[in-house]
């Protein structure tokens, strides 16, 4: 039963981890689509943007998805896209 309760533990943390996973592309062509588009934005928040873009890609990259993912939401809510 433990085994069971194991595995399917894995399972479940394997499968949270490829949802994240596929969620920070999206969430970075986004901000890149919306970076492209000039947003009326200070220049101070252009660069915080783009700091928090370029660490939840590196995060990404390192396989940290939810710290990615919660990196680049701080980009988000700058731009206010949801």
């Amino acid at each position: 039963m433990k085994i069971y309760a194991l595995i399917v533990a894995s399972l479940f943390a394997l499968s949270v981890g490829s949802a994240y996973a596929m969620h920070c592309p999206a969430d970075m062509k986004k901000i890149d689509e919306a970076m492209a588009t000039n947003p009326a934005i200070s220049a101070e928040q252009k660069t915080e943007v783009m700091k928090y873009r370029q660490e939840g890609e590196a995060l990404h990259k390192e396989g940290k998805h939810a710290e990615s993912v919660a990196a680049l939401a701080k980009a988000l809510a700058i731009l206010k896209i949801q």
